[in-house]
């Protein structure tokens, strides 16, 4: 799978963009990949997959890897956060149960 970033492109968003009302962190929750991205067939073409920044979380499962946003095109079902370092998929959302990837 081929992950582009257009950060260069396109300035980053506004921190006061941002949400902040005092929570701190969001809470992932794993996502099975087959859920999330239309899989290519082993003898087709590879999938290239647009991220639009990171997050300031680390991957939950490896703790290496930054996250980075995957919103919602071709092949991608729904905005999730991607780990290239071990390819795993997460949903975030707001200590209150408010999802943090919606518009």
């Amino acid at each position: 799978m081929n992950v582009q970033s257009p950060e260069n492109q396109h300035p980053q968003a506004n921190d006061s963009r941002r949400r902040n009302d005092g929570v701190d962190h969001l809470i992932l929750r794993e996502l099975n990949p087959h859920v999330v991205i239309d899989h290519v067939e082993a003898d087709q073409a590879t999938l290239t997959i647009m991220t639009f920044g990171s997050v300031r979380e680390y991957c939950p499962k490896c703790q290496q890897g930054s996250l980075k946003l995957v919103l919602r095109q071709a092949s991608v079902r729904m905005a999730h956060l991607f780990c290239a370092e071990c390819e795993s998929c997460f949903d975030a959302q707001y200590a209150d149960g408010e999802p943090a990837l919606t518009i």
